[in-house]
């Protein structure tokens, strides 16, 4: 072959029109994603950017909108006991799975009920 995969450039999450603000709330406020500007030629179909690291994960809006129950990112974290201390704190609530060997993950929900997935390998 003469292409490769490099990366996965961003993930995109979809929530109601109108619900830019909830989203900065909950992944810059709580998560510490940074807000990155959308191009000028996207801007007009609203939703908004975020990142963190070399993480992206875009949030567009649609109508009529569904969650993703079931479709997910998942992000490796490090030290995810103290993530869920903080989530505790912050009031979100996750749910833990111990069914992927070598990893000790969650899953929560964004206020959109969009499901992600956050995840720490066992050395």
């Amino acid at each position: 072959m003469s292409f490769t995969f490099k990366k996965i450039d961003h993930v995109q999450l979809a929530a109601p029109k109108g619900s830019e603000e909830l989203a900065r709330q909950f992944y810059s406020d709580i998560l510490g994603f940074k807000e990155i500007e959308k191009p000028e030629t996207l801007r007009k179909r609203g939703g908004a950017w975020f990142s963190i690291g070399e993480i992206q994960l875009h949030i567009g809006t649609e109508d009529p909108f569904v969650p993703a129950k079931k479709a997910h990112p998942a992000i490796e974290v490090g030290n995810l006991e103290a993530l869920k201390e903080y989530l505790l704190s912050c009031e979100v609530e996750y749910i833990v799975d111990d069914n992927l060997p070598g990893a000790n993950r969650i899953y929560l929900y964004d206020p959109f009920g969009n499901r992600i997935e956050l995840l720490e390998w066992e050395s």
